[in-house]
């Protein structure tokens, strides 16, 4: 009989389930990808990069085509960080979690030389809809950038 409070215990936390994710929680999990993203970008590591895009991302940069999947959006990044001169920074201004859904708001600042080689610096805003996947990891579903701050 002294047993069985234990043996109780013992059950009730095999059965209980892993609390949900809360929002504060996974706000900072996007803040971390976030910056560890603008890192790549900083390094020039196109791999790194594209890494928090989801298979079937789309990003939407101004005065180019729409690019959506690993490859369009690797081509991208790829010229955006091979131009001379070229630097991006960024940072959220505001994120909002829902659920399986994130909205991340802020402002980047890109860097890049003219065809004349002279930098030219743009400071916009942009919007980034991340999603939560399956095996719990978070990804970009949509990118888009602005052209004016």
């Amino acid at each position: 009989m002294r047993y069985l409070p234990l043996a109780v215990l013992a059950l009730a936390l095999a059965c209980s389930k892993a609390a949900p994710p809360s929002a504060a929680n996974d706000e900072a999990t996007i803040r971390g990808l976030d910056s560890a993203w603008a890192k790549a970008a900083a390094d020039k590591n196109v791999d790194q990069a594209i890494a928090v895009y989801a298979d079937d991302a789309t990003i939407f940069d101004p005065g180019e085509p729409m690019a959506t999947g690993k490859t369009a959006i690797r081509a991208s990044w790829t010229t955006l960080l091979g131009t001379p001169g070229s630097t991006i920074t960024w940072g959220p201004d505001k994120i909002d979690v829902s659920g399986d859904r994130a909205v991340d708001i802020g402002t980047y600042t890109l860097i890049a030389n003219d065809k004349a080689g002279k930098p030219q610096t743009t400071k916009a805003r942009y919007v980034v809809v991340w999603g939560r996947h399956a095996d719990g990891t978070w990804k970009v579903l949509v990118d888009v950038t602005t052209t004016t701050q």
